[in-house]
């Protein structure tokens, strides 16, 4: 079984940069989508950005151009580096690993990211 643990949230002001990371248990690059999805308080959660196989990306139109997401494939790692931060993304942002071969999800226990004005 998987397990994720996030870490790197904190608080921010506008305009400021926070990088999060996901330590895996074991390899989650290879054969898996990985993703990083946030949610505000009074609203559900919703995706925000995935590297498929460690490569192509996707994001969602709100962060692109300011989020990037990343794997270090060697430590079994996934990354988000979030610049220009808008309280907007005020959030608990959760790490996700689904597997592609029978797309078994894995989900962290979240961490907090707070942008103040």
């Amino acid at each position: 079984q998987v397990q994720l643990v996030e870490s790197g949230g904190g608080l921010v002001q506008a305009g400021g940069s926070l990088r999060l990371s996901c330590a895996a248990s074991e390899t989650v690059i290879t054969g898996f989508v990985m993703s990083w999805y946030r949610r505000a308080q009074g609203k559900y959660r919703e995706l925000v950005a995935s590297i498929t196989n460690g490569g192509p990306t996707t994001y969602a139109d709100s962060v692109k151009g300011r989020f990037t997401i990343s794997t270090d494939n060697a430590k079994n790692t996934l990354h988000l580096q979030m610049n220009s931060l808008q309280p907007e993304d005020t959030a608990v942002y959760y790490c996700r690993a689904s597997r592609l071969s029978d797309l078994m999800t894995y989900w962290g226990q979240g961490t907090q990211v707070t942008v103040s004005s």
